[in-house]
């Protein structure tokens, strides 16, 4: 310590100097920035998308005769190409117990043309676990429910939470100059909605096999020192062609 520091610590109290100290050790250029409590500001944050299996339903409402009408038809048979695809485990399928006598025939004889479309389909019939489950009102439509496991992209947290008040009812909140916390929850889940295929959400797909007549043409045309690419054109409609030749 030199001569002119000895004197000044003197004449401070001990208070003091433990004051001066602390403010120099926080110019440290080492120390801690965050405290792992802060608000999450980022929506990607504050709002994750993660995968999770989840359960994939349709209902069948069967006719008075127990057929497939086209419209239910289409929707089945996407459902069971999707449980091909992405499925897990056993397609559950649950006959409504306790309606009409009159519709116990049309839902049993649903339930079979169900089975039947799976067949042809290529579902084994081993893949079905079948069931029931008890109506609360005979007079109400009761469909066959079809559900099955399928890891799913959707959000981690519930939207339309309000935790903060957006008026003035509290100050620190209102001058704190942060987005509302609900603020982006419908955009990711919508986002994880239309994903056909979680796995992109983690990786990128690989390259598809490339176009040989293609290529071999490009680089011929690099090698006689001619512009490969091509130019778009809109006389009226829309057309390619070559630049070479043109």
């Amino acid at each position: 310590m030199s001569s002119l520091s000895r004197p000044l610590a003197r004449s401070l109290p001990p208070l003091a100097v433990l004051a001066v100290a602390g403010l120099l050790g926080a110019c440290r250029a080492d120390r801690v920035a965050t405290t792992g409590s802060t608000y999450p500001i980022d929506v990607r944050t504050r709002h994750p998308i993660v995968l999770a299996d989840s359960d994939r339903t349709l209902d069948i409402f069967p006719t008075g005769i127990g057929h497939l009408d086209p419209r239910q038809a289409a929707d089945l048979e996407a459902f069971l190409i999707e449980y091909r695809r992405y499925g897990r485990g056993q397609i559950t399928m649950e006959l409504p117990r306790g309606v009409a006598p009159a519709l116990t025939g049309p839902v049993e004889r649903t339930g079979a043309a169900i089975r039947r479309l799976g067949g042809d389909i290529g579902l084994p019939p081993g893949g079905w676990l079948i069931g029931g489950y008890p109506i609360a009102n005979p007079g109400l439509a009761s469909p066959v429910r079809l559900s099955f496991q399928r890891m799913q992209a959707k959000v981690s947290s519930k939207c339309g939470l309000w935790p903060q008040d957006l008026g003035v009812s509290d100050v620190r909140s209102d001058w704190s100059n942060e987005p509302n916390w609900n603020l982006g929850c419908a955009m990711q889940s919508n986002v994880a909605a239309q994903v056909a295929d979680p796995i992109d959400l983690v990786r990128g797909r690989p390259e598809g096999r490339i176009d040989t007549v293609r290529r071999t043409k490009d680089i011929g045309q690099l090698r006689e020192g001619k512009d490969p690419s091509t130019q778009w054109r809109q006389d009226g409609k829309t057309n390619v062609k070559d630049e070479v030749g043109n």
